[in-house]
């Protein structure tokens, strides 16, 4: 990596040792790298001893939350100073994690920049959990969205209605804390109260858990074990696969 640019990486789902190749040889040049809060600390050993380390995640691990325009800014202002940049997010930089933005930030700025992909918790939490999102006879099909707005929100882009009527299998990202109006409203617009679905915290994690409900009840069966965010919700009838072809946790 050349002085002056930066890389946005996408640090994978959890699981360190699902991290790409090419991201650990960008962290292994890397000056300064900054860091989302969801980033397994492992990831980080990939990183040479004298880089400096920036702690951005949105809900830190030191109790402050940077504003997306203040991240655009110091991954800017280290650039403009010469320095190798890697911006590290969880899951995949362009899948619900802002990557875009900054990206646009630094091409305003005339500052280079690559992208290194990572694996996204949508599709990597539900296959450690037994739950392949396409599978023959099941679906062909599948449909990632975020779940932190509710749906009655004017703010929210996200179309429930049309995904109630499909596809097939529907996976939600930040979900959790709006649970019971995500199941509700899906099954006011026409998704049957039957459907399989499932929660699974901490995907890829050693201390993944999975709650496998039906629709109707996954909110209330979700609140009644505890499961806490980070949560990936799957559904749809791939769900059901998950008793034969479950593996990890």
């Amino acid at each position: 990596m050349k002085p002056g640019t930066v890389a946005l990486v996408g640090a994978g789902p959890g699981d360190p040792g699902l991290l790409t190749v090419r991201a650990a040889e960008l962290l292994g040049e890397a000056d300064v790298v900054l860091v989302d809060r969801l980033v397994h600390p492992d990831v980080l050993k990939h990183c040479r001893a004298d880089v400096e380390v920036v702690d951005v995640g949105k809900t830190s691990w030191t109790g402050t939350a940077p504003r997306q325009d203040e991240i655009n800014a110091q991954l800017v202002a280290h650039a403009q100073s010469g320095r190798r940049v890697v911006r590290l997010k969880g899951g995949d930089p362009f899948v619900f994690g802002r990557g875009s933005e900054e990206a646009e930030a630094l091409v305003e700025q005339g500052i280079s920049f690559v992208v290194v992909p990572g694996i996204s918790s949508a599709l990597a939490a539900p296959a450690y959990a037994g739950v392949p999102v396409t599978a023959r006879g099941y679906t062909q099909d599948v449909c990632v969205v975020t779940g932190h707005l509710d749906p009655e929100d004017p703010a929210s882009r996200v179309r429930w209605q049309a995904l109630a009527q499909g596809p097939s299998t529907l996976v939600v990202l930040m979900g959790h804390d709006r649970l019971p109006l995500l199941t509700a409203s899906l099954i006011r617009w026409g998704r049957a109260a039957s459907t399989p679905a499932a929660c699974i915290q901490n995907g890829t994690l050693a201390d993944q858990r999975v709650v496998v409900s039906t629709l109707e009840h996954l909110a209330r069966d979700v609140a009644e074990a505890g499961l806490r965010a980070p949560v990936a919700t799957v559904i749809g009838a791939v769900v059901g696969l998950r008793e034969t072809l479950r593996w990890f946790d």
